[in-house]
Parts: C-alpha cells; sequence; structure tokens
C-alpha cells in the first residue's frame, strides 16, 4: 500500500513537471537568447531570428535579476522586438557590488545609473536599435531608468519611451520622460499613488486606465488587477500594457499570444517538491524517536533568543561582508541557535543519529534540482564565484540554526503550531533587529519574504527528511539549502 502510495505521488509528481516544462519551454521556442557581458555588466539579449522590431533594455528591482523579468523578455522578443535584461551591479550573477551610499541620490543611484547608460550605449550599436529603443523596468529600477532617459535625452539621444512597473520616482517631471506607462498592482496602494501622481502632471483630473497627453508629453497609469509586487511581473493585464506602449511608441501591432510563464512555474516547483516524497522513502529509516519538548520549554526557547538576540547582536555588530546585512544574520542566527540549544541543555540530541545519505539527498534536492529550475525560469540561484565565500560563512549560522529549528518544532512529527511559533519568532526577532537599527539592516526587511518562502518550500521537504531520518539530518541538510539561498539573495555591497 505505502509502494503504490508513492508510485502514485511520483507518478503526479513527473506529470505536473513534464507538463511545466512543455509550456516553459514553448516560450522560448524560436528565440535566439544569447549571454554576453557589457564590461562586467552580465546581459541576455533575445530575440527571433531576424527580429525588425525595436530594442528594449529591461532592468530588474532589488535583490531581483535578469530571470526574475523573463516575462516581459519573452513577450516582446516573441513580438518581434530585441529585447536587452542585464544584472545590476550586485545582483544576480553581476561580479561587481554595489557601492556607494544607498541612501543618496550622488550615491549607489548615481551609479546604478551610469552602468544602465553603458547598457543602453551597447544596445545602440545592435541593428534594433535603428528602429528605436525603449526602457522597461521594475521597482529599484524605475528610479533609474527614468532618471536614465533624462539623461538620455540631455544628451541628444533620446529614448522613445519608458514602462515602469511598481514605480517610485522623484525624477519624474512634467516634461521628462516624455512618453511613460506606469503599471502598478492592485494591491501596491501607495505606488498606485504615485503612479497616479506622475501622470496628474499633466492633467490634474486623471485617473487610471486614462491615456493623457500635454505639450508632446503622453503619461499612462495602468492597474494590474489582483496582484502585488512580484506578481504585477506575471500578471496577463501588466504584460499586454506593456506590450500595448511600445507598440503604440513605434507604430506595431504585436498579435502573437503574450507569454504567462508564472502558474506553470509554481507547477514545476511544486512537482519537483512533490517528486521528493517518494524518493525520501528509498532513504534508511530512523528508528530513534525524538520526544518533543514540553510546551513550556519550547515557549522559552522560542521567546527568549527572539527578545534577547537582537537586543544583543544589534550592540556589537561590526559589517565584515561585502554583502548587506548577510553577516549579521549569520550572526543572529548561530547565536539564536546557541540560545536555544543551551535552554534545550542538549538532551534532544540524545538518540538522534546523523543519515549522510538523507543529507545528500536533501541537499541536491534543495539546491541542484530545485535551484537549476529557478535559475533557468524564474530568479538567479546559481553563484558566481564571488558569492561562494558568502555562502560558506552563512552556513556558520545557518546550519545550528536549522538543526535547532528541526529540534524546537519536533523533527517533522510536531504540531503545527510548534512550527509556526517557532518560524514566527524568527521572523520577528529579525524584524526587530531591523526597527532597533534600521540605517544598517533595513534590508533584513526584504529578506524576510525570502525565509518565508524558504520555510514553506524547503521546510516541506527538510519535514519529510526528518521524519525518515532524524531531525539532525534534516536540520544540516537544510542548513546548507538555506546558507546558498540567501548567499545567492543577497546584493553584494561594498562601501567604497
Amino acid at each position: 500500500m505505502r509502494l503504490s502510495w508513492n508510485a502514485g505521488l511520483g507518478l503526479l509528481a513527473l506529470v505536473a513537471i513534464g507538463l511545466s516544462l512543455f509550456n516553459l519551454e514553448r516560450g522560448r521556442s524560436g528565440l535566439e537568447i544569447m549571454q554576453m557581458t557589457v564590461g562586467t555588466t552580465p546581459v541576455t539579449l533575445t530575440r527571433t531570428d531576424g527580429a525588425s522590431g525595436p530594442l528594449v533594455v529591461i532592468a530588474h528591482g532589488f535583490a531581483g535579476s535578469r530571470q526574475l523579468m523573463q516575462a516581459y523578455s519573452l513577450t516582446l522578443a516573441q513580438s518581434g522586438y530585441s529585447v536587452i535584461a542585464f544584472d545590476f551591479e550586485g545582483h544576480g550573477r553581476n561580479p561587481m557590488p554595489m557601492s556607494g551610499d544607498v541612501t543618496a541620490i550622488d550615491g549607489t543611484t548615481r551609479l546604478l545609473v551610469e552602468e544602465t547608460r553603458r547598457v543602453i550605449a551597447y544596445g545602440r550599436g545592435l541593428p534594433a536599435a535603428e528602429s528605436g529603443i525603449a526602457l522597461l523596468g521594475h521597482s529599484m529600477a524605475t528610479d533609474i531608468l527614468v532618471r536614465a532617459a533624462i539623461a538620455e535625452e540631455g544628451q541628444g539621444t533620446p529614448v522613445d519611451a519608458v514602462v515602469a512597473i511598481s514605480m517610485f520616482s522623484e525624477a519624474v517631471s512634467a516634461q521628462e520622460p516624455r512618453r511613460l506607462l506606469v503599471i502598478s498592482g492592485e494591491w501596491e496602494s501607495r505606488l498606485r499613488e504615485a503612479a497616479l501622481s506622475a501622470v496628474r502632471l499633466l492633467e490634474p483630473d486623471a485617473g487610471e486606465g486614462q491615456t493623457v497627453e500635454a505639450n508632446g508629453v503622453v503619461r499612462r497609469a495602468a492597474v494590474a488587477p489582483h496582484v502585488e509586487h512580484v506578481g504585477v511581473l506575471y500578471s496577463a493585464t501588466a504584460l499586454h500594457e506593456a506590450r500595448d506602449w511600445l507598440d503604440g511608441a513605434f507604430g506595431r501591432l504585436s498579435e502573437v499570444p503574450i507569454v504567462e510563464p508564472g502558474l506553470w512555474i509554481l507547477l514545476l516547483m511544486g512537482g519537483i517538491v512533490l517528486l521528493l516524497r517518494p524518493l525520501v522513502g528509498l532513504l534508511p529509516e530512523s528508528h530513534d524517536i525524538h520526544a518533543p519538548v514540553s510546551a513550556g520549554r519550547f515557549w522559552l526557547a522560542t521567546a527568549l533568543p527572539a527578545l534577547v538576540v537582537p537586543l544583543v547582536v544589534t550592540t556589537l555588530y561590526v559589517p565584515f561582508l561585502p554583502v548587506l546585512v548577510a553577516d549579521y544574520l549569520m550572526i543572529h542566527l548561530a547565536l539564536y541557535a546557541l540560545l536555544q540549544w543551551l535552554i534545550l541543555r542538549g538532551g534532544t540530541f540524545h538518540g538522534s543519529g546523523l543519515s549522510f545519505a538523507a543529507v545528500l539527498l536533501l541537499v541536491i534536492w534543495g539546491i541542484l534540482v530545485f535551484g537549476a529550475a529557478m535559475d533557468r525560469y524564474a530568479a538567479s540561484f546559481m553563484p558566481n564565484a564571488e558569492r561562494l565565500m558568502i555562502i560558506a560563512v552563512l552556513a556558520i549560522g545557518t546550519v545550528p540554526f536549522m538543526i535547532s529549528d528541526s529540534l524546537v518544532s519536533g523533527a517533522g512529527r510536531g504540531a503545527v503550531w510548534r512550527r509556526i511559533g517557532a518560524r514566527a519568532a524568527i521572523l520577528i526577532s529579525l524584524g526587530g533587529a531591523a526597527l532597533i537599527d534600521p540605517h544598517r539592516l533595513m534590508f533584513l526587511f526584504i529578506i524576510l519574504p525570502v525565509l518565508m518562502l524558504f520555510f514553506c518550500v524547503h521546510g516541506l521537504m527538510g519535514r519529510w527528511v526528518a521524519q525518515r531520518s532524524g531531525p539532525l539530518s534534516a536540520g544540516l541538510g537544510l542548513g546548507l539549502c538555506l546558507a546558498w539561498a540567501l548567499g545567492v539573495s543577497f546584493p553584494l555591497f561594498s562601501a567604497g
């Protein structure tokens, strides 16, 4: 019965993976996708063979990468445009860290504008640029692209259109950029207000979905329904709005379907996770019974570190890694785990064997298999050489933390409230640290969604391994996976 159940799960997972891969690859069908560099900036050029449409330069948001913008890259390339997408300094596979003052326009922003203009200059040398050039970006990139467009205009080499997704930029004026579409998700209330403000510089009574024009300047604020800051990147409405805006700017009419990878990416990831379940059944089974800690000790082991660690570490913290807040996170997690172990008095390690086969399976599946799919279709997950040292340092904190988390939460057999309580405590603890020292640690808030996603996805895989092979095996494997996930997510940064 157990064998047939696992076989059924495996078959269902393989069908999900196969179906999603077919549809994801169909979005790439007929396209030339070429990897290159502009200086040190990694660039992907996507186009159909013999594409005659204009050039679109695409930029991602903070902690993003070229892969995150693929729905727009593929949609526009399939529609005949030539598309250049690139990784900002400090992001994706760009080996150069961000630098300068992140709070000053003349600091990091200026440097990123300069990098963007170098990519634009490279693009102007391509045949596609003879038909025109447009800029499209998300979140952080919107301010960079607006400023780059203004600088290009001032230099006498104007761009033809700008598409700003989830935009906030104080550089927008009544005169520039001259042709601007702002797309916001329905659940981005503040950014929707910013979009309307940009349009109302031309027409004070303008509303969302209305295109206005004054003195040769054209603006539109569009809303993608039922999505937030990331979902807007996969919204069919947003993709149609962006393409229609560019078609209008260049006098084109695109009739091919848009590329919508969002649901297929979710199905692929779900299939990969589900396929691990029958594979775990092949691992040697641990017969050690892990006795859960008492409710009182559980709450002490979650609440006390959550309160004490941010107070201690924010006082002693001195940055030492060339990456935003990763060094702080390593120290926070290591001390958090140490306090939990002291509270648990090490008793929960009794009888907890270590299965290297279980650790290896979890690492291979969580990093190489899951990560390869992520890297191809969703977000940068394969590190360049500059990030390997960061991953190794992060593991000093993530490995003991995930081992203690596995023990505290019940080693895969604990009640749901234990798992929720343990994960909520660390998120609250990190959020508290960011509130204590926002000047240096505000970027911890950006990492919290990464941790939540990790707990939901990798945490489920780790739970299956813990049930089969014990908490130590699951904790060690998850710790290595977490170090990898964080190491490829943090933007590289050098204050110099």
